[in-house]
This record gives C-alpha cells, structure tokens and sequence, in this order.
C-alpha cells in the first residue's frame, strides 16, 4: 500500500528526464525519500539498466495523475546481464497484487524456468481506495470500464519502467491474470500486439469492445463449462458478491473463433488428450481436454483447455478454498492442469518478431 511519504515521493519527480511517455517513474525508501537506484532508473536507458536483485520489488509508476503500483518477482539464479522474459499476471476484479501473486503461485515456476513475473495493482474504484480494484478489459469490469480507465496504458508504462530497472527480453513479453484479469490480458493482446508474444487467460473469455489486433498473438484459455462466475456459455452472470452489479459476458467459444480467424488457422482443432479425475481423489469426476487451432499465420496457436467440473479457479494451486464463503461462490477447485506449467510452456515457443 501506497504510504503518504511514497504518495510525496512520486509527486516529486516533475522534472522530464524522470518521465516517461505519460508515466513518471520513482523509487522510494521506507521515509518516502528518492533512492539513487530511482534517480539511475528515470534516466537509464533499457540497455543500460541495473539488475534487480531475486525476490520481490514493489514500484510506483505515477501514471494518468495518479500513483499506481506494481509488484515484480525477480527469479533466483538469474545469470547478471541476462535479458529475462516478462509474465504479466493480472488479478481478479474486486482482488488486488498481493493476494493474485499468493493464490496464482506463479513465483516458484518464474524460479524453476528464469522469467520476471509481473503483478499490477488494478484501478481503484475511487483515489486513495485500496479495496475493489478492477481492470478496463472493454465491456467488464466495474469502475475501471465505465470510467475507460487507461490499463493498457499502464501495463505499457509498467514494462518500459521495468526495462530501466533490469535488463528484459522485449521479444519475450507475455500476459496472464484470472476472470477480469484474463479479460485483461486479451485486452492487451489486442491493443498492445506489438509489445506481447502471447497471453494465457484463466476463468477470463475475450470482452473488448473492438477487436483489431495489429498482429498476429499466440493465445490460450483455460476455461469451466461450470464456471459459476464467468459463464463459459456467456450471458448474465449472477451479482458480484456484496453487491447488484452484474456483468454480461460473451462465451468462451466466440472469443476464440475470433482469434482463430484473425489468426488464420486452421478452422478444425485437433482435440485431446483429456484429463480425467481418479475417483476417490479431490479431482474426482473432473475433466481437462486440450483443444488446439493450429497452422496460423506467423507460427501462432490458439489453444483452449475446457474443464468440466471445477470452478472459477486458477488450475494447479494448492489453495483450496472449498468449505470456505469465496470458495462457495467460484467453485471446486481442480489440480487435473497445472496452468502455471503449461502456460509457460505454450509462452516460450512464441515471441515476438524481430524488429
């Protein structure tokens, strides 16, 4: 959480050679004062960026006016002077940073394969709120949509923040997140083509208002035909908890004809294999089958894992939120894929091209 000395850090930096594009970039210590890795970071270059040493970093990126922060998980064992991969991993609407990178549990694989995970806050409903953040991923979510709040901007200016502080491999630049997060990362896949090799959205179907891609992206779903929240089929979806708002969803299946054609591939996907739940174990009548679209335009894949069974949940974590109130509201959870796993795997066949 943004303290008021950090809040007065971030404002300070108002000279140019500290902005970018529309962003303002600051580094603070625990008194709110500017660090001299800040003062390096607002005037390196990505070339000439320090390295982050393993672990996590929390930032400030003064963006559109206002202080908004993000969390980065720098890998262990990472060679000095190496270029690192980018995972974004956008939280759920109403969730924030911290509580997406604890339930994902993206930060063990990030160590085991050498890449920087990325956590963004989302947009508060109001400035100065902590709670109930979402992300404009066109039709949904929230406070974030109705006010169009810039987040594909943000995520931009989070990754050319990034690139000051650490050395990353632009070409390798990828993009996850759960429900609106994974509404998200499609968003970004869209509008932001030119700087994601691929994204990988979890419980999140595509809900952009205009689908215009400027190239081709690699994209895969993970997706329940019982998703209590983001209805696989599409329509009203029930109340968000607490509250009346409902959301109107497009299904699952109409976002990825959309990829498939402006991917070109090929109309009829190969299916299988499937996962099926041993009985006896928690996974018990679940499924996980593979569908996968290839033969597309610039070596791109459009792959989609439908389950039956579980819910709205992130596949693999070891949170189980059953016999819980949130766990009653998003379902069984499910350990048939380990989305961290295959997601990465599908992320470091594809980058971006050559420039």
């Amino acid at each position: 959480m943004l303290t008021e000395s950090s809040q007065w850090c971030a404002t300070r930096l108002t000279n140019r050679r500290y902005r970018l594009d529309r962003a303002r970039v600051c580094d603070c210590d625990g008194r709110g004062r500017l660090t001299r890795r800040g003062r390096r970071a607002g005037r390196a270059g990505a070339g000439d960026a320090d390295q982050l040493p393993p672990g996590d970093q929390q930032f400030t990126v003064q963006f559109d006016g206002g202080a908004r922060e993000y969390i980065a998980h720098v890998p262990t064992g990472a060679e000095p002077g190496r270029r690192l991969p980018v995972v974004f991993n956008f939280h759920g609407g109403g969730s924030d940073a911290v509580a997406q990178k604890a339930y994902s549990q993206m930060d063990p694989t990030a160590d085991r394969h050498g890449f920087i995970v990325v956590y963004p806050q989302g947009t508060p409903p109001a400035p100065g709120q902590q709670s109930l953040r979402t992300w404009n991923a066109g039709k949904c979510c929230g406070p974030a949509a109705r006010t169009n709040a810039d987040d594909v901007g943000f995520t931009v200016a989070i990754l050319d923040d990034l690139a000051r502080r650490t050395p990353v491999d632009r070409r390798r630049v990828y993009a996850t997140g759960i429900s609106n997060g994974g509404m998200m990362a499609y968003r970004v896949a869209v509008d932001a083509s030119k700087r994601v090799a691929a994204v990988a959205s979890v419980a999140g179907q595509v809900e952009v208002r205009k689908f215009a891609p400027s190239r081709p992206v690699a994209v895969m779903e993970f997706h329940s035909v019982d998703d209590p929240r983001a209805l696989y089929s599409g329509g009203l979806g029930p109340p968000l908890p607490g509250t009346a708002i409902q959301n109107r969803f497009d299904s699952v299946q109409e976002g990825i004809d959309r990829w498939v054609d402006y991917d070109g591939c090929r109309r009829e996907p190969k299916t299988g294999p499937t996962e099926q739940g041993q009985p006896g174990t928690a996974d018990a009548g679940e499924t996980a089958t593979r569908i996968s679209y290839t033969r597309c335009k610039q070596g791109t894949e459009v792959v989609l894992w439908k389950l039956t069974g579980s819910g709205h949940v992130w596949p693999g974590t070891s949170i189980d939120l059953s016999g819980t109130p949130r766990g009653a509201v998003l379902g069984e959870p499910t350990n048939l894929v380990d989305a961290n796993e295959v997601m990465w795997e599908f992320f470091s066949k594809h980058r971006l091209p050559k420039r």
